[in-house]
């Protein structure tokens, strides 16, 4: 346990203990959720596939092949939802620009009153409401933060969204392939590999939350491989049925 300096100055004591943990996520949220969707997936269709007692040529062709369409899937699909809202928010917030050119008044006592609804009062309310509006751009971020919730600097982008997803499911499901790749002629040796990778997936996630790593990652381990297990016995009775 870190323990403060009592010599140390108070602001430089309370920035060395005082830290949190990245609640957005950042990059780590997607990469890893995507690696994860994309191991869950292909370890789900290949062992589905390989419960029918296909040949392993089969099972390799239908890895690869769930690995190429899904990660084409994930990229359009996240390619369009981030497009489409950052063309929602840019909309906002030309009708927020409008209106502080049109109506610059009312949204400064909008502003004002604002502030002065958390606790400021009225006057100094009105002040820093005045002092922020001076700059249009400025006080357009400002409405946009307070109104919209929104960082008009830092909006999502498209195609960093699409690759990211694009390269992070692909890693995932090139994992339970892999071992065929090398010369492996059995399913256990994927399972194995997918399974490890679901439990080390499991585990990075702890750092965005207040969970341990060894939770996380069994629980991941758990739901992995209830759905390898669900599908290997679905492809067996499929297998024999049309068999």
């Amino acid at each position: 346990m870190e323990v403060m300096d009592a010599s140390a100055p108070t602001h430089i004591a309370h920035r060395d203990n005082h830290t949190h943990r990245d609640v957005n996520g950042g990059w780590l949220r997607p990469a890893v959720f995507g690696a994860m969707d994309g191991l869950v997936s292909n370890l789900a269709l290949m062992t589905g596939v390989a419960g029918g007692a296909v040949s392993q040529q089969t099972i390799v062709i239908t890895g690869l092949a769930g690995l190429a369409a899904g990660a084409f899937s994930m990229a359009a699909g996240e390619y369009t939802s981030v497009a489409s809202q950052r063309e929602l928010v840019l909309a906002e917030l030309d009708v927020e620009r409008r209106e502080l050119r049109k109506h610059p008044k009312d949204e400064l006592e909008e502003l004002a009153a604002l502030y002065e609804s958390r606790g400021v009062e009225p006057e100094l309310a009105r002040q820093v409401a005045e002092q922020l509006s001076k700059d249009p751009e400025q006080a357009l971020e400002i409405h946009a933060r307070e109104e919209l919730g929104i960082d008009p600097s830092d909006l999502p982008s498209p195609t960093v969204a699409a690759v990211s997803s694009f390269g992070s499911f692909a890693l995932g499901a090139l994992l339970p392939v892999l071992p065929y790749l090398l010369g492996a002629s059995q399913l256990w040796p994927a399972v194995l590999l997918a399974l490890v990778g679901l439990f080390g997936c499991g585990a990075v996630v702890a750092r965005v939350t207040a969970r341990s790593w060894w939770f996380s990652g069994l629980r991941q381990l758990a739901l992995g491989g209830a759905a390898a297990g669900v599908t290997y016995v679905l492809g067996a009775l499929f297998g024999t049925a049309v068999g």
